[in-house]
């Protein structure tokens, strides 16, 4: 039987969490200005908030911990669910998930429409980063350097990081609660996004299943590329639709 890793509280567990979203808001709302001043969207700022955040708050995290494993200095010390899986596995399941995205977010951009637009609707305009029109308004230069940083950020950057974060430490250290680990922790990762509140209900559901995969097989590589797969295709089809409004 494998040994249950250290477990945190599930207050510090709630810190561990939300901290590096705040601390990613924090940063995007502090250099918005000097981007938009360089002539580069919104989403562009919160691309470099995004890398700063997670390196800074969740990898640096890891690393700090690893430097105090009784286990040695190495990153892996701290990432606990990392079993080797079948090579057919990282294909087959991030197939599996493209297809439960692509469902997901089917039906999900007019729930979250109508959620920006009521009960979101008091929200600053900042936030609405993602918005293609807004994209669209600025140089074409200023937009290919957004995708071009995105797609390393937002496409392999932040993904890696978070799943190694939330999925490889912070869920392991709430596996006492079973089968309700995943649930808490992934409703945990989708508050952890403050900048785009409305998405809170399609990210858990979204989600969830690559969290019940890395506790039951103990592997954290899989969802990675699961996350970074999802990512990038999310983020070609936005920037197809920039495009198009050019």
């Amino acid at each position: 039987m494998d040994q249950q890793p250290t477990q945190y509280s599930l207050s510090r567990s709630i810190l561990l969490s939300l901290l590096p979203g705040l601390g990613i808001t924090i940063i995007y709302i502090a250099i918005s200005p000097l981007i938009l001043a360089a002539g580069l969207p919104l989403l562009f700022a919160l691309m470099l908030a995004a890398l700063l955040g997670v390196l800074v708050f969740e990898l640096g995290f890891l690393l700090v911990q690893a430097r105090r494993s009784p286990a040695g200095p190495s990153l892996l010390a701290v990432i606990d669910y990392k079993k080797w899986v079948p090579a057919w596995q990282y294909v087959a399941i991030p197939l599996l998930f493209f297809l439960w995205g692509v469902l997901v977010t089917g039906i999900a951009p007019r729930l979250e429409t109508r959620l920006g637009e009521t009960a979101f609707a008091w929200l600053p305009g900042w936030l609405a980063a993602f918005d293609p029109n807004r994209i669209a308004e600025f140089s074409r230069p200023a937009i290919l350097a957004t995708f071009m940083v995105g797609l390393v950020v937002n496409g392999l950057v932040a993904p890696t990081i978070e799943e190694l974060y939330f999925r490889g430490h912070l869920l392991a250290r709430i596996s006492r609660y079973g089968a309700w680990a995943p649930a808490i922790n992934v409703v945990l990762f989708s508050l952890y996004h403050f900048w785009s509140p409305w998405q809170f209900a399609s990210r858990v559901v979204l989600t969830l299943p690559i969290a019940y995969y890395a506790q039951r097989k103990r592997n954290v590589m899989v969802p990675i590329v699961c996350h970074c797969s999802i990512n990038i295709v999310g983020w070609i089809l936005t920037f197809g639709l920039v495009s198009s409004l050019m």
